[in-house]
C-alpha cells in the first residue's frame, strides 16, 4: 500500500490544496463517447455538474472530442462549439470548483481557459499539436499529460513496449515532463493513459505497477472507468462495469492514486472514504 501524497495546484492564482485523493467527474459533450449515460448537451449539463458536486466532485473534466479508440475526430471549430458555452454556463453554476478541459488542441485549450476552465487535460502530452505546451505554459495553468501513442484512430497499431509496458510508459512520460519543466509549465500531473496504445493485458500490467510511477515526482490521474480493460475480460457493457470499475479504483488508491477521472462520482467518493478509514486504522497519513 503507497501512502497517498497531498498536492496542490495554482488555479489562475488561487491555491488549492489535496489533502485527499481527489474525484474529478467526467461531462462528455460528444455525441459519440462509449459510455453513453456520460453524453451531455448544453442543455443539461449544468444539471449533471452540479449533480456530480452534490455527490462530492473535487473537480470536473469536459471534453468535445471522443479518443475512444478508432474514434473520428471533430473539426476543430465543432470541438470549440461544443465546449466553450458550456465551460462558461458551468463556471458561472458552479463557482470555486476546478474545470479541466479534456483537448490536444492548443486553440482549444486557449478559448476554454478564456471561458472560465482551469486545467488542460491532454491526451497526447503534447504530441499531437506542437503549440500545445507552449500554450500552457503561456497560460500557466496546471496541466495533465497522459501517455498514448499515434492518434485515437491509430494507437493500437502502436502496443511494442520493448522494455516492458511500464518502464517504457515511465520513460515516455519522464521526457514530457521534462519538456514541460524546461517551457516553465510548473503544475503537471501524470496519467499512464489506460486503454490509449495498450492491450488489456498492458493495462493491467500498468495498474500493478502503479507505484513505480511515482518515481516521477508527480500527482497521479488514473481513468479506468468503465473501460474496456473492465468490460472486456466479462463479456459484457460499459453499462455493466460500475462495481468493476469500483473495485479498480480502489486498488489505484491503494497504490497512491492522486486522482480518479470517473463516470460515476458517489461510487468513487465512497471508495476515498473507504481507503483512507483503512489507512487511519493502519496509521497511515492520508
Amino acid at each position: 500500500m503507497k501512502r497517498f501524497q497531498s498536492f496542490s495546484l495554482n488555479l489562475k492564482g488561487r491555491l488549492v490544496r489535496f489533502d485527499k485523493p481527489a474525484v474529478m467527474g467526467i461531462i462528455n459533450l460528444t455525441p459519440d463517447s462509449f459510455y453513453a449515460p456520460s453524453r451531455a448537451t448544453l442543455d443539461n449539463a449544468v444539471e449533471q455538474a452540479l449533480k456530480m458536486r452534490q455527490e462530492g466532485a473535487d473537480m470536473l473534466d469536459l471534453g468535445g472530442c471522443s479518443t475512444r479508440p478508432g474514434a473520428t475526430q471533430p473539426s476543430e471549430q465543432e470541438e470549440i462549439d461544443r465546449i466553450i458555452a458550456v465551460v462558461e454556463a458551468i463556471a458561472k453554476a458552479n463557482p470555486g470548483i476546478p474545470i479541466s478541459v479534456d483537448t490536444y488542441r492548443s486553440r482549444v485549450a486557449r478559448e476554454a481557459i478564456q471561458a472560465g476552465a482551469h486545467i488542460i487535460n491532454d491526451i497526447s502530452g503534447g504530441e499531437l499539436d506542437p503549440m500545445m505546451i507552449p500554450t500552457v505554459a503561456e497560460l500557466k495553468v496546471p496541466y495533465i499529460a497522459m501517455h498514448m501513442r499515434g492518434t485515437p484512430e491509430t494507437m493500437r497499431q502502436f502496443t511494442d513496449y520493448p522494455h516492458g509496458v511500464t518502464t517504457d510508459v515511465i520513460a515516455e512520460l519522464s521526457q514530457v515532463t521534462r519538456t514541460l519543466a524546461l517551457q516553465g509549465v510548473c503544475d503537471v500531473i501524470v496519467d499512464p493513459g489506460f486503454g490509449f496504445a495498450k492491450t488489456v493485458e498492458q493495462n493491467y500490467e500498468l495498474m500493478a505497477n502503479l507505484e513505480a510511477f511515482h518515481m516521477l515526482e508527480r500527482p497521479i490521474l488514473v481513468g479506468i472507468s468503465r473501460k474496456s480493460m473492465l468490460y472486456k475480460p466479462f463479456n459484457a457493457a460499459p453499462e455493466q462495469m460500475l462495481e468493476a470499475t469500483t473495485a479498480l479504483n480502489t486498488i489505484a488508491l491503494q497504490k497512491g492514486a492522486s486522482i480518479l477521472r470517473v463516470h460515476d462520482v458517489k461510487a468513487a467518493v465512497d471508495a476515498v472514504k473507504v481507503v483512507q478509514l483503512v489507512n487511519n486504522a493502519l496509521n497511515i497519513n492520508v
